[in-house]
This record gives C-alpha cells, sequence and structure tokens, in this order.
C-alpha cells in the first residue's frame, strides 16, 4: 500500500513538474501552460469560461529540425510589474502597464537546445513570446514555419481581411469562421493587388464574438526583426496557426541567439468597447529610446494629395517618359499643364493653412522621377532631392515659415528599396536644410528586391532602419505601404502615423463601405493610429474630375466624427481648400477637433454596426464627441457623464437630418448648440452612412448663452 501510494504521489509530482498556472491581477483570466507528451502547449480561460482551448506552441527549422516535441521543463519562474508611464503623444495622458508573468524554460530533450517561453496576464489579456538564449547548441538558424495556435472555442463571428502579403487594403468582411473559405475568393476579388496566401489566411488584429458575446482580438506586439504574423484557419475545429510572410526563397524568419520572437497577443473582454481601451499592445513594446523628444509634436495638416488621387490634377510635371534621373532636361520639356505640386497652388495652400491654424502642409509629386514611374516602374526613379522646375523648394519652405506652418516632405520609394536606402541620409539632410520636419513615405508596388513582400522580415527591418535614421535627423515618419503597426510607435514615437489600412483614398475609386470605419478601431489601430485622411465634405467626385464618378460613401457629419473616432497624432483634412469654403460651418469642427488627448472614453461600440468616442483635449478643458454609423440608420444615446461635477458647457453638436443618407442625401446636415452638464444625455439619429460630431467647451463668465437651451 505504501509503495502504491509513493507512486501515486510520483505522478502527481512529474504532473505538475509539466504543468504551470498564471493569474491575471484582478483573477479574472487564468493561463495554463503544460507538456503534452513533450508537447507544448496552453489554454486561457476568463471568468472560468474558456478562451483558447489547448493551442500548441513551437517551430519548424531548417535541416529537418523540429522545436515541436520532445520538450521537459528545466525551470520556471514567476513575476509581477505595476507601473504607470506617459506617452509622448496618444489617446490618454498616462498609462497603466500592470501584469502578472510566468518565464518557462524547456529543453528539448534529443538536441538539448533551451526554448524559453514568456506569459505576461493582464487584466484585459495576454501577451507571450518565444526567447531563445545564448547557447552551445543553437546559433544561427531559419525558422521555416512558427506553428503558434490559437484554438478557439466555437464558430465566432469575425471582421477580417485576407492574409495578403505585401497589403492591408481590403473593405472587411463580416463572417463566421466557418464561411472565411467561402467568402475569401470574393474579398480577394474586389482588391487588385497580386496576393499570394492561403484560401484561409486572414490578418491581424483580429477582431472576434463569441456567442455568448465575448470580444476576443488576436494581434501581435513589438515586430522587430522577424516576418509579419498572418493567421491560417483550419475550419474543421476553427484552429487558428500562424503563418509567417516569407521571403524570396520561402523561408520565414532568420533569427541567432540571444534573440526573441515578437509577442503574440490575445484580448479579451465583455463589452467590445473595453477591448478598443486596452493598452496591451504598447504596454508590450520597450520604453521610448529617444532621449529628447521635444521635437516630436502631433499634427494636422493640408495637403496638395487629394486633386491628383480623384484625377484632378497629376503628380508628374510633363506626360512624357523621363528616361533617367539626372538625364532629362526638363527645359526641353512641355509641361502637362496639370502638374499638382506647382509654386502657385502649394502657395494657395499655405494660405489656407495659416487662415484656418492648421501645423502643415503636405506636397506629393514635387521631385522629379513621376512620369518613368508611372509609365515604367524602373527602378531607381527617384533621388528624393531634386524638384520640377515649377517647385521651388527654398521660396516655398520660406514662404510656409513666414505664415506659421511648415511643408510634409514626400518619399514615395515606388517599392525600390536599396535606392531609398542609397539616399536616404541625402534626402534626410535636405529635408533639414529647408526646414522639413515630416515626411510621408510610400512604397507603392512590388518590393525591389523581386520577391521580397511588405510584411517580410527584410522590409521589417528596413522600416525600423528608415525610422531610427529620421530620428537621428529629428525628423517624424508617416509611413503608408508599410508593414502594419504592432505598437512601435511607444518605442519610437517619431512613428507619428501610418497607412496600412484602406484609407480615405479608395473614396475616389468606387467608395468605401460605411462599416469600414466602425471596424478600424478594433483591427487596424489596434497596433497604433491610421492616418486615415478624412474630411471629405464634397462627397460628389464629379463636381471636381468629371471623368470621376465615384461617389463618398459617407455623410458630411460622418466624415467630422472620424477625427475623433479613428485616433492619430497625424490628421488631415484631405479635401480641397475651396470645398472647405464653400462648408465653412462644418469646416468648423475641423478647424476646432485637436490631435493629442488626456482622456477618452468608449461610449457606444459593436465592431461593424456603430462606435462613439468621447476625447478630452490635451492641456484643456474641452471635449470631442464622434460618432459613425454603417449602412442601417440608428438612434444612439450617450450620458456626459465624463464632464466635470458642477460644471456647465456649450456644446455644438453637427448631426444628421431625419432625410439625410450617405447615398441619396449625404451633404445634409445641421448644427446646434446646447448648454450640457455631466447629468445631461443625448438621444440622437444617425443616418445611414452617418453619424454626428460634437465640441464640448467650458462656459466662461463672459460667454453669452442666453437663449441657448439645455440639454
Amino acid at each position: 500500500m505504501k509503495r502504491v501510494t509513493g507512486i501515486l504521489i510520483c505522478i502527481l509530482f512529474c504532473v505538475q513538474l509539466q504543468s504551470k498556472e498564471l493569474l491575471s491581477p484582478n483573477k479574472n483570466l487564468k493561463l495554463n501552460f503544460e507538456l503534452h507528451n513533450g508537447i507544448p502547449c496552453y489554454n486561457l480561460t476568463y471568468k472560468d469560461k474558456p478562451v483558447i482551448k489547448d493551442s500548441r506552441l513551437g517551430f519548424i527549422l531548417n535541416d529537418n529540425k523540429n522545436l515541436i516535441n520532445n520538450f521537459s521543463i528545466k525551470n520556471s519562474s514567476y513575476g509581477n510589474f505595476d507601473e504607470t508611464w506617459q506617452p509622448v503623444w496618444g489617446e490618454v495622458k498616462e498609462i497603466r502597464n500592470n501584469y502578472n508573468e510566468l518565464l518557462v524554460s524547456l529543453i528539448q530533450e534529443n538536441t538539448s537546445i533551451v526554448m524559453n517561453i514568456r506569459f505576461r496576464l493582464f487584466n484585459d489579456g495576454l501577451g507571450f513570446r518565444y526567447e531563445f538564449p545564448e547557447q552551445e547548441k543553437l546559433h544561427h538558424f531559419i525558422v521555416k514555419d512558427e506553428k503558434t495556435e490559437f484554438a478557439m472555442t466555437g464558430d465566432h463571428t469575425a471582421f477580417w481581411i485576407p492574409g495578403d502579403y505585401d497589403t492591408q487594403e481590403y473593405d472587411y468582411t463580416t463572417s463566421k469562421l466557418s464561411e472565411i473559405r467561402k467568402l475569401m475568393a470574393s474579398a480577394i476579388t474586389s482588391n487588385a493587388s497580386q496576393t499570394q496566401f492561403s484560401e484561409t489566411g486572414v490578418q491581424t488584429a483580429l477582431m472576434m464574438k463569441t456567442v455568448e458575446g465575448l470580444s476576443l482580438n488576436i494581434h501581435e506586439a513589438a515586430l522587430i526583426d522577424y516576418s509579419c504574423m498572418h493567421l491560417d484557419l483550419d475550419d474543421s475545429d476553427f484552429v487558428f496557426e500562424c503563418h509567417l510572410t516569407p521571403d524570396a526563397i520561402g523561408n520565414m524568419a532568420y533569427m541567432q541567439t540571444p534573440g526573441k520572437t515578437p509577442w503574440r497577443t490575445v484580448i479579451v473582454s465583455d463589452k467590445a468597447a473595453d477591448v478598443l481601451m486596452s493598452h496591451i499592445t504598447l504596454n508590450l513594446n520597450e520604453p521610448c529610446k529617444i532621449e529628447d523628444t521635444s521635437w516630436i509634436k502631433p499634427i494636422k495638416y493640408v495637403g496638395v494629395w487629394w486633386e491628383m488621387i480623384n484625377g484632378m490634377r497629376t503628380w508628374s510635371y510633363s506626360d512624357l517618359s523621363a528616361v533617367r534621373i539626372g538625364e532629362t532636361d526638363f527645359s526641353k520639356v512641355k509641361p502637362s499643364g496639370k502638374h499638382a505640386a506647382n509654386n502657385k497652388r502649394v502657395k494657395e495652400y499655405i494660405d489656407f493653412a495659416s487662415a484656418n491654424n492648421f501645423d502643415a502642409i503636405l506636397v506629393e509629386g514635387w521631385n522629379i522621377g513621376w512620369e518613368d514611374w508611372f509609365d515604367h516602374f524602373k527602378d531607381h526613379v527617384f533621388d528624393f532631392v531634386t524638384p520640377y522646375p515649377d517647385f521651388d523648394v527654398e521660396k516655398l519652405n520660406a514662404y510656409a515659415k513666414e505664415k506659421g506652418v511648415e511643408l510634409i516632405m514626400h518619399h514615395e520609394t515606388s517599392g525600390s528599396v536599396r535606392n531609398y536606402e542609397r539616399y536616404i541620409d541625402t534626402a534626410y539632410a535636405f529635408m533639414n536644410k529647408y526646414g522639413y520636419h515630416a515626411v510621408k513615405s510610400g512604397y507603392v508596388g512590388n518590393i525591389i528586391p523581386s520577391g521580397e513582400h511588405h510584411s517580410g522580415q527584410w522590409m521589417v527591418n528596413h522600416y525600423l532602419y528608415a525610422l531610427k535614421k529620421a530620428a537621428d535627423y529629428k525628423i517624424m515618419v508617416n509611413g503608408h505601404e508599410a508593414v502594419r503597426p504592432t505598437g512601435l510607435c511607444r518605442t519610437y514615437p517619431n512613428l507619428i502615423g501610418n497607412e496600412s489600412a484602406r484609407g480615405t483614398e479608395y473614396e475616389s475609386m468606387g467608395g468605401i463601405h460605411p462599416d469600414h470605419t466602425t471596424i478600424l478601431p478594433f483591427t487596424r489601430l489596434i497596433g497604433g493610429p491610421m492616418d486615415y485622411t478624412p474630411g471629405l465634405l464634397e462627397t460628389d467626385i464629379s463636381k471636381m474630375n468629371p471623368n470621376n464618378n465615384s461617389q463618398v460613401s459617407s455623410t458630411v457629419c460622418r466624415q467630422l466624427a472620424l477625427y475623433v473616432t479613428l485616433f492619430s497624432p497625424l490628421q488631415m483634412a484631405a479635401d480641397l481648400p475651396e470645398n472647405y469654403e464653400r462648408f465653412k460651418d462644418a469646416f468648423r469642427f475641423i478647424v476646432d477637433v485637436p490631435v493629442n488627448w488626456d482622456d477618452t472614453k468608449v461610449l457606444e461600440a459593436e465592431p461593424g454596426d456603430f462606435i462613439t468616442y468621447a476625447r478630452k483635449q490635451k492641456d484643456a478643458d474641452n471635449w470631442y464627441v464622434g460618432r459613425t454609423n454603417d449602412e442601417t440608420g440608428r438612434t444612439s444615446e450617450i450620458s456626459f457623464y465624463f464632464l466635470d461635477d458642477n460644471k456647465k458647457y456649450l456644446a455644438t453638436i453637427y448631426f444628421d437630418t431625419e432625410s439625410t443618407d450617405y447615398k441619396t442625401n449625404p451633404q445634409a446636415y445641421s448644427i446646434r448648440k446646447f448648454i450640457v452638464t455631466n447629468k445631461s444625455r443625448l438621444k440622437q439619429y444617425c443616418a445611414p452612412g452617418g453619424g454626428y460630431a460634437i465640441s464640448i467647451k467650458p462656459v466662461k463668465k463672459n460667454d453669452n448663452i442666453k437663449g441657448i437651451s439645455k440639454l
């Protein structure tokens, strides 16, 4: 009997050694890590309900090696962390970083390779990554496949786009997981890019809702020196497996010890609104590495951009093809007459920006090479320092400075990355010389060298190289067509914006589905701010370009609301100055709304349906509210509980009328003023494709509020 008892104790002790448990600080989330016959596995529960079922972890390496099985636990340790830090810019003034941690060190018995897995459990989710310490049995190695799994508990509703290696510029599809396979073909067909991914591959951040109403979000954080993660779905049992972006010869990642992967993240909440307020992605990135951040300043800007996007004017100076940089004498080339980035037009934008207190003006198409690029997509088409003859860099920057605004540089690389890297010091020095403090970089087209992808490790390393180099020159970067953000703006806050999703430009290419901007905060913006370029008040594109019959899929008020619902410290007023002159009362909100915040509240939120934010202006007592709606008309009901006690505010509400409709009557809107307190409530109709915007400012002693109704 004693011998049997001893055996049982030994078995229980051995099982205990091969399993570990971790609780979140509030104990709502529980992580279980186990070795199942030597295979690393984890699962996650929320309030005792399964969220992630048993899911395997590991890698396939080169030379037919694997890091999947034959593991035992070498040792483990627990820790906890709690701090509050202040971002250089952001949605809130302070961010709490509070988690419990489990570090499991595994050794593979047949190879003696050590692989560590670090788990961090926050009150709102999980982050984990692989770490490879320096060791005798593993030095340089190639990842052929990462086998990380996320096993779902059922056929959830998902908000997804295809796992394309080269673009995120898709409209979102809302479907059950079981429907992804059959819907993927139409999602691919609607996009013009050359796609390479499986028929069940989707991008992160992936937002899901369970039948029980639980909100889940899968993404990654701190993507550095590694390939971007996509998710392949096994729809027979609803298990997602990590699928990395391959390089030109099919390898997924190159690593050396000591080294680590990005974090894999799972956000969990009872309410969709709480997902939007999670700071897991930022907290899993390293603190700011830029010692002096005084030069990093949020920007609201206008730009010589929309008139080229909608086809009114061109980026190129001439209709003729330039042969090579330095070989074309533009004095002998007849101008097309449609070049937008000319001295007269740019001065008009400078005057408009100055008159309306905008910070800067983006100018695209200022430099030679656009003819060659559009005609042939040749290599080495831009040198980033040579202007067209009708663009005087020195005089325009001096004129802008005189008017109290700046110009924003544009570097379109055309995907020719080595060419950009050859010129990058020269280009940034050129910016310093002429007073540019921010650059919009673009990577349109296939990546050169051929075979590399926008989301691969090679390009991930390039983006970081360009960002660090920009910091050396005190330049802020707005990256377009780059890999989707993973919170790196905490470490390098000069990454002031990214595109990396379907943005406003698509309104000139047939329109964007109205639910798109109710999904983006749950997906693309989980990783960082987006340069969505909102603010189109003229919704009929044909009035600007008779050859373009596109219609903006939005009401005027919804365009205003986007400045609040789609956070960015870099916000553009995308429409033409002459259009804003026609809508001066609505344009007032765009002029007033700030781009940096001390506090943020999510008042209503359901992905794919509607979203309502309230944000408090940085270093001020003003609040701004924005609501965007999908294609269904709805009534929004909100409370102003976030306002200070015993204080009156003047609320200016820009709202849809009963007749407003994004298809048939998009420019119908009304404006009213009310006196509000933190006891006030608002019930407001939102038209199909519509919404509302509110500016809320404290009533001052000398303000004339006679006749203004209380809400």
